[in-house]
């Protein structure tokens, strides 16, 4: 664990104390059934997190997406961050990112078979999801970042945590950046956690484990992350990561994620010199932007490209301004998520057997 990634604020602490006992209250009154949680006859897969961001919800969404949609006719709801609109809206192809939010955009253009749908509102989202025509047929559904949405009832709830920033280290907003304690974990029944070093030894895998003290009933998981190819941003083509020289290649790593430290750390194995332009997560560029992306790109020797996430990607395929040499050599990154410690089939069965036996048609999920 890298301890340097966790900065607690001690002065904000009665604050947090508040917060804490504000967000207690609200689950003692789902856990005693005040509060109502609806549960519904079909698969119903949450991924969540309970710290603030930055754990890899959307590359293990995909991960998913890829073992369930070629069994399965699948979806995953999100609830849109930041997107302009409101309301239930079901993804198509045409539907441009500022409608949906950056990852469901970035979703439905790398599973285009998959229903990707939008709603703040999961009940809603769900009854249209099973109900509407189009949909209809719908087999399993996936829910982005819905951990503390505790007016539906998941089937099966995979709870991340950041390597770097494990829950049981966190303190609560404001202080920290968790949602709710990290006594909550309990409700979920598979513990992923992401973002972990390749090179992990066993040592490391067993402190982790014994910092997290998980109960009998869950099951604990380490992913890492891939990167696939470069993929040029507006032009065909793409680069492989190995093919630069580490001594001579220029990089300006464009990011607006929560935490990209992990990424730049990565990208140091593929290029010595790296310039970084850090914005807040989900950030909308703006002139101000672009004109500070392409004079730090002017200002940087050749050979040099720039590199994004496919997150940030989505808002800057549509940003105005950028000089035609940034635009030639700029790429994003596609990441996957790896199952560590040989665990990958184990991981994979506990989801397909989930989905199996909590099917309206169990024989849908066979094979």
């Amino acid at each position: 664990m890298n301890s340097s990634q966790i900065h607690i604020n001690p002065w904000l602490m009665p604050l947090s104390w508040l917060y804490g006992a504000l967000t207690g209250i609200r689950n003692l009154m789902y856990d005693m059934g005040w509060l109502k949680s609806k549960s519904y006859d079909i698969p119903i897969i949450c991924v969540g997190n309970i710290t603030v961001g930055g754990t890899g919800k959307t590359p293990h969404v995909e991960y998913l997406l890829r073992l369930l949609d070629r069994r399965l006719h699948t979806a995953v709801l999100s609830r849109g961050y930041k997107r302009k609109g409101s309301g239930y809206l079901l993804a198509a192809e045409t539907t441009p990112a500022n409608r949906l939010g950056d990852e469901p955009w970035q979703m439905k253009h790398k599973f285009p078979q998959a229903y990707i749908a939008v709603d703040a509102n999961r009940r809603r989202g769900i009854e249209h999801l099973m109900h509407d025509s189009s949909t209809s047929n719908v087999q399993a559904i996936v829910l982005d970042d819905a951990f503390q949405h505790r007016r539906v009832k998941a089937g099966l709830n995979i709870l991340l945590t950041d390597y770097s920033r494990l829950v049981t280290e966190d303190r609560l907003l404001p202080a920290g950046r968790l949602r709710e304690s990290a006594s909550n974990m309990e409700r979920a029944q598979i513990i992923v956690v992401t973002k972990c070093p390749p090179d992990l030894s066993p040592m490391g895998f067993r402190v982790v484990q014994q910092c997290l003290a998980l109960k009998p009933y869950q099951d604990l998981f380490f992913s890492t992350l891939r990167y696939a190819p470069l993929q040029a941003l507006f032009k065909d083509g793409q680069r492989n990561l190995e093919t630069l020289r580490p001594e001579d290649i220029h990089v300006l790593l464009v990011t607006g994620i929560a935490c990209p430290y992990q990424m730049e750390q990565d990208l140091r194995k593929y290029a010595q010199h790296i310039r970084t332009l850090s914005f807040p997560d989900h950030h909308k560029y703006r002139p101000a932007d672009v004109r500070l992306i392409n004079k730090t790109f002017a200002d940087m020797p050749r050979p040099k490209i720039v590199i994004t996430t496919e997150k940030d990607a989505a808002r800057l395929r549509d940003v105005k301004g950028l000089d035609s040499q940034v635009e030639e050599n700029f790429y994003a990154l596609p990441i996957q998520v790896e199952i560590m410690r040989n665990q990958t089939t184990a991981f994979n069965e506990k989801i397909l057997n989930y989905v199996h036996k909590n099917s309206r048609n169990s024989g849908l999920a066979e094979g």
